[in-house]
């Protein structure tokens, strides 16, 4: 306990210009005799504190101090904060004592100097991983929970609604969750199918943590990138792939962009853009054009445009 102490406060005092020997006391919950004696010993080890009497008095680190931070370069230090802070952002991926710990010591690996730096680099960049509805404060709940199932070796135990609408209950070896295209996943061993499968967080209900443990089983996606589809029942591209031609009105062309990469579209005199793209003939597929409303036109294949007038004629009924 007192080593894990004396690392903490030296991690402490390398992140913080200066601090009060009460502070110290209340934040790891000892004595002030303690503290000074922690302190005279962290002195004896060779690492230069020092003292400063006053109002504003304390302890810190003499400033070109630092840690070694073996091979590490100053931008590869700016990407771990940078990708830290991210997790963080999620409060259900890790415990947020966790993170700022971490983030302690990644600070302690740097001179004063260098982490106005990195803090510079960190404002500027910001990477927020939370979901856009509601908040996604269920999301998070699931997320704690998923992660805790996974540490402990738990099968995790949950309503889930398929991609066609289907719903089932479901038990899973949890291996790790995912985050892919700003969606998160969680992916393990269904015991209902008896196969690996791939869950999308927003999809699963009365998620819980069951008493039954399980035992690693060898993942064949380890190392690898796991194949997601839009609705994580089937990989993509695998399956029937139809060749479209869209046009887009000017109002849409932004969203064009986020739907489309650069080298499938080509923007026209009047505003508009064409887009030449290879997906999946799957359901969704016609539903995520639908989406676009009158500012996209289905130009080919017509079996495609077919579907998609069919599939609004059936809005529209709704609302006879």
């Amino acid at each position: 306990m007192k080593l894990d102490r004396l690392l903490a406060i030296t991690m402490l005092l390398l992140n913080r210009s200066r601090v009060s020997a009460k502070e110290l006391s209340e934040r790891f919950e000892v004595s002030l005799r303690t503290v000074y004696r922690d302190l005279e010993t962290l002195g004896q080890a060779g690492i230069p504190i020092v003292s400063y009497v006053g109002v504003d008095g304390g302890y810190e680190i003499m400033d070109r101090y630092r840690l070694d931070r073996q091979y590490l370069t100053l931008e590869e230090m700016n990407a771990m904060v940078v990708a830290l802070k991210g997790i963080q952002s999620v409060e259900g991926t890790l415990e947020d004592r966790e993170i700022s710990l971490l983030l302690d010591k990644v600070g302690a690996l740097l001179a004063k100097s260098e982490r106005e730096r990195v803090e510079e680099t960190s404002r500027q960049i910001s990477l927020d991983f939370n979901p856009w509805r509601s908040g996604g404060e269920g999301d998070k709940e699931k997320l704690g929970v998923a992660r805790q199932a996974i540490r402990d070796g738990r099968v995790i135990e949950f309503a889930y609604t398929g991609g066609d609408g289907a719903q089932t209950y479901r038990s899973c070896e949890p291996m790790r969750v995912v985050l892919k295209g700003f969606i998160w996943y969680v992916y393990g061993y269904c015991l209902k199918r008896q196969d690996f499968r791939i869950f999308r967080l927003s999809r699963i209900r009365e998620l819980r943590a069951s008493e039954e443990t399980f035992e690693r089983r060898p993942d064949p996606q380890e190392g690898a990138e796991i194949p997601f589809s839009r609705s994580a029942a089937t990989s993509w591209p695998n399956g029937p792939m139809v060749e479209l031609l869209l046009r887009f009105a000017p109002a849409a062309a932004a969203r064009a962009a986020d739907a489309f990469e650069e080298r499938e579209m080509t923007a026209e005199p009047d505003g508009s853009v064409t887009v030449r793209a290879v997906r999946p003939n799957q359901r969704w597929l016609i539903h995520h054009l639908l989406g676009f409303g009158t500012d996209l036109k289905v130009l080919a294949p017509a079996s495609v445009a077919s579907d998609v007038r069919r599939i609004a004629e059936e809005i529209a009924r709704l609302y006879d």
